[in-house]
């Protein structure tokens, strides 16, 4: 326990320590502290050691949220956290604090807020002598008869100090005088009234009015005295004093009496008559509070308020009247005045301490908030009592004083209610009940007790084959109930293996959005799904994660074309023979082609279809099986070898396909096919080296013709003669050609076509062929050639020439090709201008078709003809001599084929008997010029 600064008293010094002393020990007993401390000291006063007392180090103060609670009035004190003190917070003024109580204690509570205890703690203001003794006014008037015998008193108007004990009033002294004396008398109350004592008669006509000093001086140290002055005005007689109506005039008022109320009437009767009997109302022992709070009529001794009462700031007036009448006789009465309480003051809550923000898993009983209730009003006016909503996870507890606890009761959870708006509801007991509400917002905490969640405990995605590398697959998303940082979520993708690699070397997470990449370019054919398995993994302490099972299937593009199986293509470089029978009937099966998708589905679904053949209308292939059929009975007359071009197709989008070539040899006997196929080997005579050297001569020396024709051409056609005389130049300047080439302008186009050519180079420039397209024949054999002796117009194969059948695998036909208007063979005269490509039948054309199938007949009665027809001879065989007649000749009409080129030529005949021309995606190769002549 701690004394502070001791009082300035004097000689009553070791009796007011004695006081002190024995307070603070009765204090001690009764577990509260006592502190005291001098009025008017310094601001930082120590008052005494609070860390001492409440077993603290001076450090621990702040640590633990020691701080003072001061019921909501002005704080006088605080705390030093350094030294660990009780100090005066500003100047302390006992008399506005405790006014004319003999002892002033101040009482305050020590909150402890790691412990939510209460230390109550009472500090004593001692007073010093800070307050001079006044007097009411500066000037007393008496008024004395001058027929006054000695010894009479007249009561004077006494000072007054706010200080207490030996620093209140001690003493009044006057001024000398011969007529007058002072006399003190001292009340039940202590308190002393100075009176003024005749003691020699007056003579009014010897001196009218007598002046005199009264001082006033307390017992302080030093000592203070002030003083007024006294004027003593003799009159005449006057021998009766006013007299009150009652000795003590007493009166209780509710305190929200209006302003301006009349609150009693004081009344004095005076005997004396005239002037002697008028009685003047003055207050007589009043403070200046109490002169602004009522007013007092001089003339009616109404007595009326000129403020509002305030029962919670005084409850009891007193006051002295006195009545005086005209020669000045006093005659004094007292006034009580007491106030009523009414409920006018609603009930107040103080939150002293409250946790804003508590972790969900705190434990029942845990104190959220300590506040205090009070009403300033008394009685039941003042009883308060304090509730919550039902429907919350709290309760209250009582602890001392009016102090109340605020605690949990139930388990709280942040995702269900993150915060809760407490209403604290104070009503007193007053009549009507006043109350007052007070709201309190509690943050619930998060706590990391929620693990992120994924939607569906499985995910099924689907992606195409061929991908870009780093295309984004998937989105996963786990939703997390938590908040900041236990609610960020980063994903992870298992630690697994597919097909011996890591899952990582396959797709990868975006640890922050969910979203899975594709680290490949996925096959349909090597991989088609992946299983697997996300982590989601929150930021907590500690940290909660949740699994999801990810399969990711790889859909199948049409990515790989058909692969033929049979028939497989031989290692040696030679061509597999097929072989048919001639007594072979319809729908006999010749050979199938097997063919493989290595994609899926409708990828991998394959058709089949015949897109070239060497004799059109043989063979059938079956759409989905792939079996190669005769579509008729084979006759004599069929090439011993038939070349087919067979095309598989998937499905897809877009489809692929592949071709195979298929070579068929018809033969009645096996000896028979083994002779024929030996004569079809090629030679490796010296002509294959100068093969190029030979095509390039023959492209040039044509090349020189044409261009000496369209000179010749555009001559004539610029000198417009006349059609006679330009057939007479005509037959001068080409003796050599027939005149019937040259029947007018017709005739010059039908022989430029004559002339036009087409030179087709291969790869390999062994196999190139120079092709001279021919008119269109006669129906009838004129006569058979050599290939030494053939025309200059007639078709020309180097290699038929020197007996050389190379092997030649052709691409599938376009089967949108067609011939142009210039480059149709026979004259422009007389085609129909079908764009179809229909052959032409004057007789120019005639006689030209049977110089090509004379040249035919001859290489086959040569032996060089190749078996079925090479790729140089229009596919005729040796049968076709000059003994057949046209009759037994095919209809080239029908499908012409131009080595080198995909094209087939298909007339209008063929369309009308219902046969499309073969058609395909094959490779496309066409080379050389078609001109006109």
């Amino acid at each position: 326990m701690t004394m502070a600064a001791q009082p300035r008293g004097g000689d009553c010094r070791g009796f007011v320590l004695l006081s002190i002393l024995l307070g603070t020990l009765w204090e001690a007993w009764a577990g509260r502290i006592l502190y005291s401390v001098s009025e008017e000291t310094d601001k930082g006063s120590f008052v005494g050691d609070i860390a001492k007392d409440l077993g603290l180090e001076p450090r621990e103060l702040a640590e633990r949220g020691v701080r003072i609670v001061s019921r909501g009035k002005t704080q006088l004190f605080a705390l030093n956290p350094r030294s660990g003190s009780l100090v005066t917070a500003g100047r302390i003024d006992r008399e506005e604090l405790c006014a004319q109580s003999p002892r002033c204690l101040v009482n305050f509570n020590i909150l402890m807020e790691d412990k939510m205890n209460l230390y109550p703690i009472d500090v004593e203001i001692i007073d010093i002598n800070d307050n001079v003794p006044r007097f009411l006014t500066e000037e007393i008037n008496v008024k004395i008869m001058e027929t006054a015998a000695p010894g009479i008193r007249f009561p004077l108007s006494e000072a007054g100090d706010p200080d207490v004990g030996t620093n209140s009033l001690q003493s009044y002294q006057l001024s000398p005088n011969r007529h007058f004396s002072l006399a003190v008398q001292s009340g039940d109350d202590g308190t002393k009234y100075p009176e003024l004592v005749l003691e020699r008669v007056l003579d009014r006509e010897e001196e009218r009015v007598h002046h005199m000093v009264l001082t006033a001086s307390d017992g302080g140290d030093p000592p203070l005295s002030s003083t007024a002055r006294i004027q003593v005005t003799v009159v005449d007689v006057n021998d009766h004093a006013p007299v009150f109506s009652l000795p003590q005039y007493q009166v209780t008022v509710p305190e929200n009496v209006p302003v301006g109320t009349r609150l009693l009437t004081i009344h004095a009767i005076d005997l004396d008559e005239g002037v002697n009997g008028e009685v003047t109302y003055s207050f007589r022992k009043i403070t200046p509070k109490l002169l602004q709070m009522f007013y007092l009529n001089s003339l009616t001794g109404e007595l009326s308020t000129l403020e509002g009462l305030d029962y919670e700031e005084t409850a009891f007036y007193e006051m002295e009247v006195q009545a005086q009448d005209g020669p000045g006789s006093l005659t004094k009465a007292k006034v009580l005045i007491t106030v009523l309480d009414m409920n006018d003051n609603a009930p107040e809550v103080t939150v002293t301490s409250l946790s804003s923000s508590i972790p969900e898993d705190t434990p029942l009983g845990t104190v959220i908030a300590l506040f205090y209730l009070q009403d300033r009003d008394s009685g039941k006016n003042g009883e308060v009592t304090c509730t919550i909503p039902e429907n919350l996870p709290f309760k209250l507890e009582n602890s001392i004083d009016n102090y109340y606890r605020l605690v949990t009761t139930k388990n709280l959870d942040r995702e269900t209610l993150s915060m809760y708006n407490v209403t604290l509801k104070a009503t007193d007991g007053g009549t009507p009940p006043l109350s007052r509400e007070t709201h309190i917002s509690v943050q619930v905490a998060d706590t990391n007790d929620n693990p992120p969640t994924f939607p569906y405990s499985s995910y099924s995605v689907y992606i195409p084959e061929n991908n870009p590398r780093g295309a984004s697959i998937f989105l996963v998303t786990a939703q997390d109930h938590d908040s900041e940082e236990n609610a960020q979520v980063t994903y992870s993708l298992a630690e697994d293996t597919i097909q011996g690699a890591p899952v990582s070397s396959y797709v990868s997470i975006n640890s922050d959005t969910g979203v899975l990449y594709a680290l490949q370019s996925f096959d349909y054919e090597q991989l088609r799904e992946l299983q697997l398995r996300v982590t989601a993994r929150d930021s907590g302490d500690p940290p909660l994660c949740s699994n999801t099972s990810l399969s990711l299937f790889v859909l199948d593009q049409n990515d790989n074309a058909p692969e033929i199986l049979y028939p497989a293509f031989p290692t040696d470089g030679s061509t597999g023979v097929e072989l048919a029978p001639r007594s072979a009937e319809l729908g006999y099966l010749v050979t199938k082609v097997v063919a493989a998708d290595r994609d899926s589905g409708q990828n991998a679904w394959l058709s089949y279809r015949l897109l070239k053949a060497s004799e059109p209308g043989l063979f059938t292939v079956g759409l989905h099986t792939g079996e190669v059929r005769t579509a008729r009975a084979l006759l004599d007359r069929d090439a011993l070898k038939q070349s087919l071009v067979v095309a598989v197709q998937d499905h897809g989008q877009p489809p692929l396909s592949a071709t195979v070539t298929l070579t068929v040899a018809v033969a009645d006997s096996i000896p028979e096919v083994l002779a024929d196929l030996g004569s079809l080997e090629p030679s490796d005579g010296p002509y294959n080296s100068d093969l190029t050297l030979y095509l390039v001569v023959a492209v040039a020396a044509v090349s020189c013709i044409f261009l000496a024709f369209v000179i010749v051409l555009l001559a004539l056609r610029l000198r417009r003669w006349h059609k006679s005389r330009l057939l007479q130049a005509s037959e001068g300047g080409l003796a050599s050609m027939p005149g019937s080439h040259f029947v007018g302008v017709d005739g010059v186009r039908a022989f430029l076509q004559t002339y036009s050519h087409e030179v087709s180079l291969t790869a390999d420039s062994r196999k190139s062929h120079l092709i001279f397209p021919q008119p269109n024949y006669a129906d009838t054999l004129i006569s058979q050639e050599s290939c030494g002796k053939n025309d200059l117009l007639t078709y020309v194969d180097f290699h038929e020439c020197k007996e050389e059948v190379p092997s030649i695998q052709q691409a599938p036909p376009n089967t949108d090709w067609r011939f142009s208007q210039a480059q149709r063979p026979g004259t422009s005269g007389s085609q129909n201008g079908d764009d179809t490509g229909t052959w032409p039948n004057n007789q120019f054309d005639t006689e030209m078709l049977q110089a090509m199938i004379l040249a035919s007949a001859s290489e086959a009665a040569d032996g060089s003809s190749t078996l079925g027809g090479g790729a140089g001879t229009m596919g005729l065989s040796a049968r076709y001599g000059p003994q057949f007649t046209l009759q037994h000749v095919p209809d080239y009409r029908q499908n012409v084929y131009i080595p080198g080129s995909n094209a087939t030529l298909t007339n209008a005949a063929g369309k009308r008997d219902g046969k499309a021309p073969a058609g395909g995606n094959g490779n496309k190769k066409k080379s050389g010029k078609k001109e006109k002549k």
